[in-house]
Order: C-alpha cells, then structure tokens, then sequence
C-alpha cells in the first residue's frame, strides 16, 4: 500500500506544497505552488545517487528553473534514501518579487525537513520482491 503526505509552507504571500508518496522504497514527491503550479521539471535521483534533471519550455520558449528547488528538498532527504526519487516541480508567482525568490528557497528547505521528519518514522525494511530467472 502506497502511503501519502501532504506538506505546506506559507511565506511572502504565496504558499508551496509537496505532495510525497512512498511507493514500496521509491518516493514521488509532487513540488508546486504560486499563482499557476505547474510541472516545470523532473529530477530524478537513482538508489546509486545520480542526479538527472529533464527541464520543459514555459509559455515564452524559456526553460524552468524549478529543479532548483527540487534540488534543494532532495539534499534535505538524500541520507534517508532506500530506493529511486522522482520530483516533479512547478512553482510559478505572478510579478514576483526578489524577496520572494529568495523565500521560496528557505521554503523549499523548510519542506525537505518536514519530508525528512516524516520519512524517518518510516519502515522501508519490506521483503525483497522475489527474482524470477
């Protein structure tokens, strides 16, 4: 049975949320908010550690930066990792500000260590699926 958590943070007049759910030893972890959530990128992060990033085009051809942000919450979690990690990001504010910017990294930290509280009370200790040869 999959479990899932929703986590959420308010700073600077909007609000970030990460949707988290462990499925057997992966997580997908959902990261948007703002006026238009959104999935900007996907970075994965492989049980061996390897960090890869798929970025797609906004409205004007330019490509999202919100792996930023993914990137942070990944730190956060890293050392509590048993199995893959998909994070799909979109965090999009109307006219932001530079305060804001810089609130949405603290956010993005604030929500890593809320993950990572949670994930440490979980039992990742299940029996292997068995190998059919």
């Amino acid at each position: 049975m999959n479990k899932v958590k929703e986590f959420s943070i308010s700073q600077e007049n909007f609000t970030m949320q990460a949707d988290v759910q462990i499925i057997e030893k992966d997580i997908l972890i959902i990261l948007t908010g703002g006026t238009n959530p959104h999935i900007g990128t996907i970075t994965t992060r492989q049980m061996n550690g390897q960090i890869q990033n798929t970025a797609f085009p906004s409205h004007d051809g330019r490509f999202h930066k919100d792996d930023i942000l993914a990137r942070t919450v990944i730190q956060k979690i890293s050392s509590l990792l048993v199995g893959n990690l998909v994070v799909t990001s979109g965090i999009h504010v109307n006219h932001i500000s530079k305060k804001q910017i810089q609130a949405s990294f603290e956010m993005a930290a604030i929500l890593g260590e809320q993950i990572a509280d949670w994930l440490k009370d979980y039992d990742f200790e299940k029996v292997e699926p068995p190998i059919y040869l």
